[in-house]
C-alpha cells in the first residue's frame, strides 16, 4: 500500500505532465494558427514575395559564328571569354552604398549607375540586369568578390567577346559591330537584347543572321529537393533564381543550351591578302585579286586600313579609339576595291574594243591615224592623246591601240557605236551595274549615257533643252574612260576576268558556300583572241615600242595587262609643271593596272588602283608584277620569288597611262 509520501509524489507528476500537455496543446495550437494564416489568408501574398525577392533570369549567351580562311584552318574571327559584372537593383538592399562603394573598387561612375538602378525600380523592372563594368579585369573581379557581402546583388556572368587575329589585315571584309541600339531592338525582339552586338559592316553585316547564335537559359532554386515550373519574364525569357546576396543557387532542370552561330569560310588567301597589303605599303589604295574562273575573292586589299579589335576592345579608351577610327577622313572603315570608284581611264578601251568588234564597227585590220590630236565637225579645241608631245602614234589597228593605249583610236571607235551601245556593252560586261559581291556599301559606279543625262535634268530641275541634251564630245571623253564614267576597282577586275576566262562574267564572292556563277560567254572566240592579244602585246618588252604595260612582264609567264590613268583635275591645271613630281598630291592623276596570268591555275585576275600614283606603267603595273611573283611563286618556269614590303615607286615614265 503506497505511503502518502508516495501518493504525493505521483499527483505532483500528473500535474507537471497535465501542464506540459497543455503546453504542448497551446504551442501546436498557435504553429496552427500561424500556418493557416500564412497558407490561407497570406499565402499568396508571401509566395509573390517569395518570387519577386529571389527569382531573377540569367542568359546562357551564344558564341558569335567564327570566320575562317579558305584552307579552313586560318581563323581570322573567333570569340574569347570575356566577363562581365551586372547587378539585380531589386537584390541590392542599399543603393548609395553599393554604388559609391564600386566607384571606389572598379573605378566607375558610381552616380550613373545609381541612377539606372533608379530608373529601373521606377520603370518597374526591378530584376533587368544592369552593366556594372564590361569584361571586368580578374584583379577588379576580386577586389569585388572580397566584399561580395556588403555587395548585395552585385555579381559576374560569362560573355564571349570578338577577337581578330590579324589586326587591320582584311579589316574591311571582315567588318565592324557595336551594340544594338533601342529603336533597332524592337523589330529584332526576341533574338536580340540591350547589350547584344550587331554587325555594322563586311562579313559582320553581310551574315548577321548566320553569325549570330541563339542564346540559351537555365533555371536554378534554392528550393532542395524540388523542381519549379518554367518561369519567364515579358520577354520570353527563362528566370534563374538567387538567394539574398545574389548568389546562385542549385541548378535545376529545365536548361535550354545556347546554338553558337554559324561559321563562315571565306575563299581569302590571307598570305596573299598580307602580301598585297605590303605591297600597297604606305600608298593609298587598292588591289582586288580574282580567281578568274570562279569569281572566288583571294584577296581585296585596301589602305588605309583599321584594326576592328577597336570595336571589340573593352578599355577605357574605346570611345575615343572608336571615334578616331570612324572620323578620320580617309574613311578607313570603307574598303577602295569596292566601295570607292574612280574613272578607269584607259582600263575602258577593253570594254570598247570588245564593243566595237562585236558589232562590228571595226574588225583586227581596222585602222586609224594617230598624229596626237582629235577633232569634232565644227568644235575648234581638239581632243588629245596622250602621245601628243611625241607626235602621236601613227596608224594603229585595235592590237595595236590597246597595246600602247592610242587614245584617238578609241575616240573613233566610241563615235562609230554610239553612246547606246557603248552604255549597253559596257554594262553587258559588269561596269556600271553591281558585280553581286556579298559584301554591303557596294558601289554601282557609272556609264553615262542619253537617257542618264535627261534624268540628271530632271533631278535638277534643268529645263533649257541643251542641259539635257547629249553631245559627241561626252562620247569622246567616255571612250577613254573619262568623263562622268566610273568604275570600282573591283568591277576593272571582273572585267579582266571575263577577258582571261575566255568570256565568261563572274560573280565574285567571299563566303565560299555562295559557290560560283558565271554566265555564258558574251562575245565570240576571234574576239576574245583578238583583245587578249593587244593586252598581251601591252605587257611584252620586245616589241617596239614597248607596251603600256611592261614593268608587269615576268619571263615564263604569259601575262595579259591593261594600264590606265584616272584623270583628277581638269586637263591644263597642271601643264605649267615641267616635272610631274612637283605636282601637288592631290592634283595627281590616279594610277590604274588590269592584269592576268593565262598558262598558270588557277588563273587570277588582278586589278590594282594607287590613288595619285601618276601613271598606271609606273606605279600599278609594278604592284602586279609583285602580285603574280608572290602567287605563282613556287610554280616552274623560272618565277623569281616576290619582294614584299616595298612600297610601290612612283618614278615618272614617258609612257602612258
Amino acid at each position: 500500500m503506497p505511503t502518502s509520501t508516495s501518493k504525493k509524489r505521483f499527483e505532483g507528476l500528473d500535474n507537471r505532465l497535465t501542464g506540459l500537455t497543455v503546453g504542448v496543446i497551446v504551442l501546436m495550437s498557435i504553429l496552427a494558427l500561424r500556418l493557416w494564416d500564412m497558407q490561407l489568408i497570406h499565402g499568396q501574398e508571401y509566395a509573390d514575395q517569395a518570387k519577386n525577392n529571389w527569382v531573377d533570369f540569367e542568359l546562357l549567351k551564344a558564341p558569335r559564328g567564327m570566320i575562317f580562311g579558305r584552307d579552313r584552318e586560318v581563323v581570322l574571327a573567333d570569340n574569347r571569354a570575356a566577363c562581365d559584372l551586372v547587378l539585380t537593383p531589386a537584390m541590392v538592399k542599399d543603393p548609395e552604398g553599393v554604388c559609391s562603394r564600386l566607384a571606389q573598387l572598379i573605378n566607375i561612375d558610381g552616380d550613373a549607375l545609381l541612377k539606372d538602378i533608379k530608373t529601373a525600380i521606377d520603370r518597374k523592372v526591378p530584376f533587368k540586369q544592369i552593366l556594372v563594368k564590361r569584361d571586368i579585369p580578374r584583379s577588379e573581379l576580386n577586389r569585388v568578390e572580397e566584399l561580395s557581402f556588403a555587395l548585395q546583388g552585385v555579381y559576374s556572368v560569362a560573355r564571349p567577346q570578338r577577337r581578330y587575329y590579324y589586326n587591320e589585315s582584311a579589316g574591311q571584309i571582315l567588318g565592324w559591330f557595336n551594340e544594338i541600339t533601342e529603336e533597332e531592338l524592337e523589330s529584332r525582339k526576341p533574338r536580340y537584347r540591350i547589350g547584344d552586338i550587331v554587325g555594322r559592316a563586311g562579313l559582320e553585316m553581310a551574315y548577321e543572321d548566320m553569325l549570330k547564335g541563339y542564346d540559351g537559359a537555365m533555371i536554378v532554386s534554392r528550393y532542395n529537393g524540388s523542381v519549379p515550373q518554367l518561369l519567364t519574364d515579358s520577354r520570353g525569357v527563362p528566370y534563374i533564381e538567387r538567394d539574398s546576396k545574389g548568389r546562385r543557387l542549385d541548378e535545376l532542370e529545365p536548361r535550354k543550351e545556347p546554338v553558337p552561330g554559324g561559321n563562315i569560310f571565306t575563299t581569302l588567301d590571307m598570305g596573299l591578302q598580307r602580301e598585297c597589303e605590303k605591297i600597297l605599303g604606305s600608298d593609298i589604295g587598292a588591289i582586288v585579286v580574282l580567281n578568274a574562273d570562279t569569281g572566288e575573292a583571294l584577296a581585296m586589299a585596301s589602305t588605309p586600313g583599321y584594326d576592328p579589335n577597336v570595336f571589340a576592345t573593352s578599355s577605357p579608351d574605346r570611345g575615343r579609339l572608336v571615334a578616331e577610327v570612324l572620323d578620320d577622313k580617309m574613311k578607313p572603315t570603307l574598303s577602295r576595291a569596292f566601295q570607292y570608284h574612280y574613272p578607269p581611264g584607259s582600263v575602258f578601251k577593253v570594254a570598247l574594243a570588245i564593243a566595237g568588234l562585236e558589232e562590228g564597227v571595226i574588225n583586227e585590220h581596222s585602222s586609224y591615224g594617230c598624229n596626237g590630236k582629235f577633232y569634232l565637225p565644227g568644235v575648234s579645241r581638239p581632243w588629245r592623246c596622250w602621245r601628243l608631245k611625241y607626235g602621236g602614234h601613227g596608224g594603229v589597228n585595235v592590237v595595236d591601240a590597246l597595246a600602247y593605249s592610242c587614245d584617238v583610236f578609241f575616240y573613233n571607235v566610241g563615235l562609230k557605236l554610239g553612246p547606246e551601245k557603248v552604255v549597253e556593252w559596257s554594262n553587258k560586261l559588269g561596269l556600271g551595274v553591281k558585280t553581286g559581291i556579298d559584301l554591303p556599301g557596294e558601289l554601282t559606279g557609272l556609264i553615262p549615257g542619253p537617257e542618264w543625262k535627261k534624268q540628271l535634268a530632271r533631278e535638277r530641275g534643268e529645263t533649257e533643252p541643251w542641259q539635257s541634251r547629249w553631245y559627241d564630245g561626252e562620247t569622246v571623253n567616255m571612250s577613254i574612260g573619262q568623263g562622268s564614267v566610273v568604275a570600282t576597282p573591283l568591277q576593272n577586275a571582273v572585267l579582266m576576268a571575263t577577258v582571261l576566262n575566255g568570256g565568261r562574267r563572274v560573280r565574285p564572292y567571299v563566303n565560299m558556300e555562295l559557290g560560283p556563277k558565271v554566265s555564258e560567254p558574251l562575245f565570240s572566240e576571234n574576239t576574245l583572241r583578238i583583245v587578249q592579244e593587244g593586252m598581251r602585246k601591252c605587257v611584252e618588252k620586245v616589241s617596239a615600242p614597248s607596251g603600256t604595260g611592261k614593268e608587269a612582264r615576268i619571263e615564263g609567264l604569259d601575262i595579259l595587262g591593261k594600264t590606265g590613268t584616272a584623270q583628277v583635275v581638269r586637263l591644263g591645271m597642271t601643264a605649267h609643271h615641267t616635272n610631274e613630281d612637283d605636282i601637288p598630291y592631290q592634283y595627281r592623276d590616279h594610277a590604274l593596272f588590269v592584269s592576268g596570268v593565262t598558262d598558270r591555275t588557277p588563273r587570277i585576275a588582278v586589278s590594282v588602283i594607287i590613288e595619285h600614283g601618276l601613271h598606271g606603267s609606273s606605279a600599278a603595273a609594278p604592284a602586279a608584277k609583285k602580285v603574280f611573283e608572290y602567287f605563282y611563286r613556287d610554280q616552274p618556269e623560272g618565277v623569281r620569288p616576290a619582294e614584299t614590303g616595298t612600297p610601290v615607286s612612283l618614278a615618272r615614265k614617258d609612257v602612258d597611262r
